[in-house]
């Protein structure tokens, strides 16, 4: 609950709090602006944000309050996951009521509401910073974030912010890799799976299937998708016993030169060392079909 908390106050405070506010939440959640402050740098190192540090709980100017904007980036990506959260920077306006009067809020994401697929989530700034705007945008189960920072005024960075998104909505293309992983690997098995051997087993050959792939839905330009390359790699001979699960190769899967996943390949089944019954009954078949073919 802690940690909800924490992420909740550091990541929302200009939207319905003064700075003041969130000084306080971060006294009662954490003992101290700098014992909130520890708990933040815990959460980040958590989440391998290796260039942030968090020394106020409102993210005004101060020494060694850092981060950048892949990591906002990545700490977006973490907290949207937070239905409160989502629920929060999604919603463009709210009434709260204030010594009994009703009082309407606006959120300042000035591209909520007006552009295609927008659901959040933070602007932000500071005389170090500039205007800064971290957004979430998702069209047809694509979702990206994109996070401008050092704009010299709102407009500059709205500008920005829309011509990076409808960039990525336009040249880049979500690919289900689980799907062509799949197709590839069914064919490789038609050709390849009977050459992998099992000395002494009661089988001479086991089945096989893939680990999950981490990141199913991968975004690439639609200009290189014809460029997915698989390859897998395997030994030859295994000797029983065989264990199920056991790593017996993998798949990679590249992007031109790049490498996008290694993914281990795994035997299905157990198979059994041969025991001597199972030598006798195949001694009985073979000889069997000698004799039919004298």
């Amino acid at each position: 609950m802690i940690k909800l908390l924490c992420m909740i106050c550091f990541m929302v405070y200009c939207f319905v709090l003064g700075n003041d506010a969130a000084v306080q939440i971060a006294i009662s959640v954490g003992g101290s602006i700098e014992g909130f402050a520890d708990l933040m740098n815990n959460k980040a190192k958590s989440l391998q944000l290796s260039n942030t540090n968090y020394v106020t709980p409102h993210g005004l100017d101060a020494d060694g309050h850092y981060t950048t904007a892949y990591e906002l980036a990545l700490l977006t990506d973490y907290a949207l996951n937070i239905p409160k959260f989502l629920e929060i920077v999604s919603t463009k306006t709210y009434t709260i009521t204030i010594n009994g009067y009703p009082k309407t809020i606006n959120n300042t994401n000035e591209l909520l509401g007006n552009l295609k697929g927008i659901n959040g989530v933070k602007t932000g700034f500071t005389n170090m910073a500039g205007r800064c705007l971290v957004t979430s945008c998702i069209r047809d189960d694509f979702n990206i974030i994109c996070v401008v920072l050092g704009a010299d005024t709102k407009n500059i960075r709205t500008t920005d912010s829309v011509k990076l998104i409808e960039y990525c909505f336009k040249n880049y293309k979500q690919i289900d890799l689980n799907k062509l992983t799949e197709e590839y690997f069914e064919q490789w098995k038609k050709i390849n799976l009977k050459r992998i051997s099992i000395n002494k087993g009661d089988s001479s050959y086991c089945k096989l299937k893939l680990e999950k792939i981490e990141i199913p839905f991968y975004p690439v330009r639609i200009d290189k998708i014809n460029n997915i390359n698989f390859n897998i790699t395997t030994v030859d001979t295994l000797e029983a016993p065989v264990k199920e699960g056991l790593i017996i190769g993998n798949l990679e899967i590249k992007l031109d030169d790049k490498i996008l996943f290694n993914i281990n390949l795994l035997t299905s089944n157990a198979v059994n060392k041969k025991g001597i019954i199972t030598y006798l009954t195949q001694f009985i078949e073979n000889y069997t079909l000698y004799l039919e073919h004298i």
